[in-house]
């Protein structure tokens, strides 16, 4: 029988052991770890996102602040409130909410970065140093596939892993992190373009979906017993639903969970935890800077 990767369940307990950590330092009489995020523009999954951080981070007791900017920013004024967080001694740490309007370049504004606050991971020096198995801020989804796979007692060691999708956010520094030791999975990388993707797949111990497209992964690419972790979450017009609309991932989950021995739901799988993977990240830039 199939067995669910409950990522909202984890989340709240790693949010508890958080919570705890930062009642001890400010019991003694420091600074709680403070958190801040940049917001530009007006799109729905952002703004949805930042408020989830947002809330978090209270819960955890964390400092939070929000920098909303308006859809017409230019590049030179995020640059200009980026260096200001960079400079600031009370942020131990931001993010730059992607995906940021069309004018502005994403590579110029994650460059701009401080390494030492850039608890997203996405710098040159954070995934360099990933790659080289060294000391970073891991990226926040990948960083939270690890501890659901892990947290949840699942061997890894050995174990054929198959990651669908490169991107830089999500499928290639989750490839590179579950092949690192301490994980130790045989990790292959697969994309839209590779040749006899279905062949690949069903060769899969854990299979990891961030290909970005709804229900993608169909039961005849998937072998008995997998476990099988899906990043992506999509809305689709249902008029059946009060909201009009219902929650997918990249996995057809009809079809596929029966046959997986741990699959991850849409929502409440990897979802929780990458916020919760922000929030460690930040903790722990806290320490290094105190």
């Amino acid at each position: 029988m199939v067995r669910i990767l409950d990522g909202k369940e984890l989340a709240s307990q790693i949010k508890d052991e958080l919570a705890n950590e930062v009642r001890a330092i400010t019991s003694s009489g420091r600074r709680a770890p403070h958190l801040a995020a940049v917001l530009v523009g007006n799109d729905g999954a952002s703004m949805t996102y930042v408020a989830n951080k947002e809330k978090s981070s209270h819960e955890v007791g964390f400092t939070s602040s929000v920098y909303r900017l308006a859809e017409s920013t230019t590049e030179a004024q995020l640059i200009e409130t980026i260096h200001f967080l960079n400079a600031d001694p009370e942020v131990d740490g931001f993010i730059v909410q992607l995906p940021l309007p069309g004018h502005i370049n994403e590579k110029h504004i994650i460059n701009a970065i401080s390494p030492e606050k850039d608890v997203d991971g996405f710098t040159p020096i954070n995934t360099g140093r990933m790659v080289l198995g060294e000391p970073c801020f891991l990226p926040a989804t990948p960083m939270g596939i690890r501890t659901l796979l892990q947290r949840n007692g699942i061997a890894t060691a050995g174990q054929h892993c198959v990651v669908v999708g490169r991107s830089n956010i999500v499928g290639t520094p989750a490839a590179n992190l579950l092949s690192r030791k301490g994980v130790d999975c045989t990790v292959t990388l697969c994309h839209s373009r590779t040749q006899h993707l279905a062949e690949l797949t069903r060769q899969a111990d854990i299979l990891v979906v961030a290909i970005g497209q709804p229900e993608f992964v169909k039961a005849d690419m998937v072998k008995e017993g997998a476990v099988v972790v899906d990043v992506g979450i999509h809305r689709i017009p249902d008029a059946s639903r009060k909201n009009g609309y219902r929650l997918v991932g990249d996995v057809c989950h009809a079809e596929v969970d029966p046959k997986c021995s741990w699959v991850t739901p849409v929502p409440g799988g990897v979802g929780p935890l990458t916020i919760v993977s922000l929030l460690q990240n930040t903790l722990q830039a806290y320490k290094q800077r105190q």
